[in-house]
């Protein structure tokens, strides 16, 4: 009896340092971000306006956003300010979690990971700037071409959030393909030959994804699948150069 209680003890110590740790990681994310949400409130309407940017530079003359709730013209700022805390405390969040995990991963676990991590959080912000420069501008400037004359353009400015929001998901993700297929290969479930034979297949998904998760015109989804065949092929490097003893040996 005694033995089993000694047994488990270094277990449980274990796992509670484990809990303490996780707590205290926790505690140090949602500070942070709170840390920068503070920092950017003062902004919060300078920020919409860097927002809106896109859409108001292709709005015909008089062409502005409305706010249709009484409120919204002070809760869409702040919901973009948090939203831009979170953009802005990626890396402080994800080093968290990396110091959390790290402690238990090998040393060519290490190795692998990091460049992962860091790879797809430059990814996502990349995927993110190209919606914000090269995307809405021609999206919305393809839209207002075939607006009729006697409909003005008035966005709400609630809605136009949601809408970028949606945008700078999309592609934030879409542009994390290498990295995806990175982990596949690693994991040994694909092989860079593999997915070169599959190019066909991948190409087609690629379209229906686009055009499914993009706004219904031809711009955007061009402006997203041409990418994503890009960062295909680059993702088949990527496979290549990572495991290329996998794929010697399939």
């Amino acid at each position: 009896m005694h033995d089993a209680e000694a047994d488990s003890s270094p277990s449980e110590t274990r796992l509670i340092d484990h809990l303490i740790e996780l707590r205290a990681r926790l505690l140090r994310a949602v500070t942070g971000l709170i840390v920068v949400f503070l920092a950017l409130m003062p902004f919060a309407s300078r920020l919409y306006a860097w927002l809106a940017a896109p859409l108001l530079s292709k709005l015909p003359a008089g062409g502005q956003l409305i706010a249709n709730d009484p409120a919204g013209g002070f809760f869409v700022p702040v919901k973009l300010a948090f939203f831009a805390a979170v953009f802005a405390s990626v890396p402080w969040l994800l080093y968290q979690a990396w110091a959390f995990v790290a402690p238990g991963l090998y040393q060519r676990e290490k190795k692998l990971a990091l460049p992962l991590l860091v790879s797809a959080v430059t990814l996502f912000y990349a995927g993110c700037a190209f919606a914000y420069f090269l995307v809405l501008p021609a999206v919305f400037g393809f839209l207002s071409k075939f607006t009729p004359a006697v409909v003005a353009m008035m966005p709400d400015i609630g809605k136009y959030l949601d809408f970028v929001l949606v945008i700078f998901l999309a592609f934030g993700a879409s542009f994390e393909l290498p990295v995806a297929l990175v982990i596949l290969a690693l994991l040994g479930w694909v092989t860079p030959q593999q997915l070169r034979e599959s190019r066909g297949y991948a190409i087609v998904g690629v379209f229906v994804i686009a055009a499914v998760i993009t706004p219904p015109d031809v711009v955007s989804q061009l402006m997203l699948a041409i990418p994503m065949c890009i960062l295909y092929e680059l993702g088949i490097l990527a496979a290549a150069w990572v495991a290329p003893k996998r794929e010697a040996s399939a």
